[in-house]
């Protein structure tokens, strides 16, 4: 299922389910509050946001731009200009709403309903069980997946949902099937967010939801392991994890896709640029917050940038490799290279594709913001396209041998 760009009356569509949710889940007095005292930065910015927008935009030359406004319309410039400000000075109890199930799910309906979609053409459903939570998406639920993606969704660890991945969710699904795929299916986990828990409960989560991924797959070769930006960071300690467990290790997933990671949680390499909507502030905060008062910051398994034991990533690595996705103008981008760096030297299969002028998790948000289905789908396309040539490719070459 592949619905259109965001409107802008579904923006305003948007702000008429967050209302309600907000009064109900942060309150009128604690909603007021935060209003009130962000007032004077709320309207210093009404302000300076159009000014900085048209100055960069119209009144400077073209190579002085930012490389992400020299590429953006004028819809993509507006709203990374809004998130930019959101990131940086929006607390986690406000975003957290903006991304809950209970705004996004009847957001989703009205975006299919808006497209023609009574229904999703896929199936999906609730999953609930001691120590996990998540949406089970498939093409068919009687029939075993030839592959099942296992998807942690990014947020900082601190806001964010797999409701609010939905579309992008049921995207990849379908683009799956596109590509040969008999009967894709897609695991998002529903972890528990900060300040509800901290490390090492969503690592533990991360954990259970492989094994009941596993449970389904019945071949871990089958299985593609990803995330974005904070989720990539429970996917790396996952792979970290079971190399010290022998239990798991003969276990471990064929595939990983990398969108945009949160390498080392709390780094000096991760610094503000031009473009990007990340804030180094802000993500120091929510890292920390993460962490938590027990576990040292720079221990590998919360922080897996942390990690430079070549040997460990090898054994961590799964079989047919990895691929990695994110932007030239990211904050995170400096790990994320630094990674794919040791990843290479370690000897194991690794493709990157680093998106000139891109920022933060672009494969998700552009398939909302991009203009044509082309732009919209060019970040999933090329993980699919990875995708196939690892694991479907394999599958065949393997069904092959056992024949002969």
């Amino acid at each position: 299922m592949i619905l259109g760009q965001i409107s802008y009356l579904d923006c305003a569509v948007f702000f008429i389910f967050l209302a309600p949710q907000l009064l109900t889940h942060v309150g009128i007095w604690r909603t007021a509050t935060w209003l009130l005292g962000a007032l004077p930065s709320l309207t210093m910015q009404v302000l300076i946001l159009p000014y900085q927008f048209v100055r960069e935009r119209y009144l400077t030359p073209y190579e002085y731009r930012s490389p992400f406004v020299q590429r953006a319309t004028f819809f993509q410039d507006i709203v990374i200009r809004c998130v930019r400000y959101a990131f940086a000075f929006m607390p986690a109890f406000l975003g957290r709403v903006f991304f809950s199930k209970a705004v996004a799910l009847p957001f989703l309906r009205f975006r299919m309903l808006r497209h023609g979609f009574l229904s999703s053409p896929l199936a999906w459903s609730e999953i609930d069980r001691p120590g996990f939570r998540g949406i089970w998406i498939t093409s068919n639920q009687l029939e075993q997946p030839d592959i099942v993606v296992y998807y942690c969704h990014g947020g900082g660890f601190s806001m964010g949902s797999c409701y609010f991945y939905m579309e992008f969710l049921l995207a990849w699904v379908s683009l799956l099937k596109d590509a040969g795929y008999r009967n894709p299916a897609l695991f998002a986990l529903e972890y528990t967010l900060v300040p509800d828990a901290v490390y090492p409960t969503q690592l533990q989560e991360t954990l259970a939801g492989y094994k009941y991924v596993l449970s389904i797959a019945q071949d871990s070769s089958r299985i593609c392991v990803g995330g974005d930006s904070a989720g990539a960071t429970l996917i790396l300690s996952f792979l970290l994890y079971i190399t010290d467990h022998p239990e798991l290790r003969h276990q471990s997933p064929g595939f990983a896709i990398m969108i945009s990671p949160w390498v080392t949680i709390i780094s000096r390499n991760n610094r503000n640029t031009a473009s990007d909507y990340l804030n180094s502030n802000s993500l120091d905060l929510y890292g920390r917050q993460y962490i938590g008062p027990k576990v040292p910051a720079d221990d590998p398994l919360v922080s897996p940038g942390n990690c430079t034991d070549i040997m460990k990533w090898t054994r961590a690595s799964p079989e047919r490799g990895w691929y990695f996705i994110y932007g030239s103008e990211e904050v995170l981008g400096p790990e994320t290279r630094a990674l794919i760096a040791l990843l290479r030297m370690a000897g194991v299969p690794v493709q990157a594709h680093e998106e000139r002028g891109g920022i933060h998790a672009w494969p998700v948000a552009s398939l909302y913001l991009a203009d044509t289905k082309d732009e919209r789908l060019h970040g999933l396309q090329a993980i699919v396209r990875a995708t196939r040539s690892r694991i479907l490719y394999h599958q065949l070459s393997d069904r092959i041998c056992t024949k002969a």
